[in-house]
């Protein structure tokens, strides 16, 4: 492990970390803000923010402001990059959409992305286990979070492993994306063409065959230019009452797609998080 930054933040610590993932086979880096008072003997709870398209471990760590948040409510803030970097992978720099940056929280298996490009696991055990091993977070107390792509993420991961997250939320998640564009170009190159791979990173498929006991938390702007095509939540919503599973959906008037929509509403969702994971304690 190698800290690749360390600065005090309200009253706490945040640090750019990198480590060899045995997932990804590769390097990744993370970005971990531990609020006051996290020790050993008195463990955070986690939050997992996995952020979206074209973005890193600092998009969510430099302009989301949720540190002040973290701090108030005694978070953990975890937030991974979002693929492989740097891999030697053919096409993996080629465009927005797929390779860097685009590692959709998926476990590949077609070539040339199958060798490192498994970020579900990455996600949903290697980085838990690495950050909880080895910084005060307690592994009892976790959730996960995430924005567009990595709400995606959020869903998928948190519906595929019940019991595993206390908490789930997501801010303008690609909710079907099997029928999204960005999607199904995704998932095509990693997963190959046969649809019922594609169903097992569907959240609107997952949770239409098994619901989970927790309420999640969804925002979405009514002004998000991908809202329709991309993301299709709605989609999302009608999955949800067929399973009946919980959701508190808010469609936030004039608010689009960007960092001042996350920014907003970023606070809300933290302490959605705390609310469940202090909770949890008991």
């Amino acid at each position: 492990m190698r800290i690749v930054s360390e600065s005090r933040c309200f009253e706490g610590r945040q640090l750019t970390l990198e480590h060899s993932s045995k997932a990804c086979a590769c390097p990744m880096r993370f970005a971990l803000f531990l609020p006051p008072g996290a020790a050993e003997g008195s463990k955070a709870p986690a939050l997992y923010f996995l952020s979206g398209l074209t973005c890193t471990e600092e998009n969510f760590t430099v302009k989301a402001g949720a540190q002040r948040f973290a701090a108030e409510t005694g978070l953990a803030l975890v937030a991974p990059d979002t693929s492989p970097r740097n891999t030697g992978t053919a096409g993996e720099d080629d465009g927005d959409f797929l390779g860097s940056g685009a590692g959709f929280y998926l476990n590949a298996t077609q070539a040339p992305w199958a060798a490192h490009y498994r970020m579900y696991d990455y996600v949903s055990r290697e980085l838990p286990e690495f950050a909880e091993s080895r910084f005060p977070i307690d592994p009892a107390r976790r959730g996960i979070c995430g924005h567009s792509m990595g709400g995606h993420g959020a869903l998928v991961i948190a519906l595929r492993n019940p019991g595993r997250y206390q908490s789930v939320s997501a801010l303008a998640p690609i909710s079907n994306p099997s029928s999204s564009p960005w999607g199904r170009a995704a998932f095509s190159a990693y997963l190959g063409g046969e649809a019922s791979r594609w169903r097992e990173y569907d959240a609107s498929e997952l949770v239409r065959k098994a619901p989970l006991d927790t309420e999640i938390l969804i925002d979405l702007g009514s002004a998000d230019p991908f809202r329709e095509e991309e993301l299709k939540v709605e989609q999302f919503l009608a999955a949800c009452r067929e399973s009946g599973q919980k959701v508190n959906f808010r469609l936030r008037g004039g608010y689009d797609h960007g960092y001042f929509f996350v920014s907003t509403f970023i606070e809300a969702h933290l302490r959605h998080h705390a609310s469940a994971l202090v909770a949890a304690s008991g």
